[in-house]
């Protein structure tokens, strides 16, 4: 009797665990990868698109997308025509596969952001904590100032 009182135990215990761990949430956080002139507020992020150029960057290859003569080329930085400031220029958090592929949904519906400068406040520029990597390695101090040429036109590259 004790035996099988110990035996329905132990299968009773290992049917709960074994159903604890399908319970668990897979949760993704990219803050680190984004690049520092992204918008704050997002833990994951898997494209930013700029209406202001009509153009996107992809957060896990640290590359932009942007139209050339009809196709789509994939490149580390934007050609110096754009004259974009990454800073500035307003980005929507994109995590659909492939966006540039819907360019004329996503083009309808962000085209209301184009212009908006500065309206939108970037992770260098954060003073969230979890932000911290971005804003104290050099350029910004440890409460999230940023140390550098704001608003100036100058690209930054992340």
């Amino acid at each position: 009797m004790k035996k099988t009182t110990f035996l329905l135990g132990v299968l009773l215990l290992f049917g709960w665990s074994v159903n604890q761990s399908f319970a668990q949430v897979s949760v993704n956080i990219n803050i680190g990868s984004q690049p520092a002139w992204g918008p704050v507020g997002y833990d994951y992020a898997q494209y930013y698109y700029m209406p202001d150029i009509d153009a996107y960057y992809s957060i896990p290859k640290r590359q932009f997308i942007y139209l050339d003569g009809g196709r789509w080329v994939f490149a580390r930085s934007l050609p110096s025509h754009y004259h974009y400031d990454l800073d500035r220029g307003y980005k929507v958090v994109i995590n659909d596969r492939d966006p540039w592929l819907r360019n004329d949904v996503y083009r309808v519906k962000y085209s209301n952001y184009k212009g908006w400068y500065g309206k939108q406040t970037i992770i260098r520029d954060s003073r969230d904590p979890k932000y911290k990597k971005h804003y104290n390695n050099g350029r910004g101090n440890k409460n999230g100032h940023y140390k550098g040429n704001k608003g100036n036109g100058h690209k930054h590259h992340d």
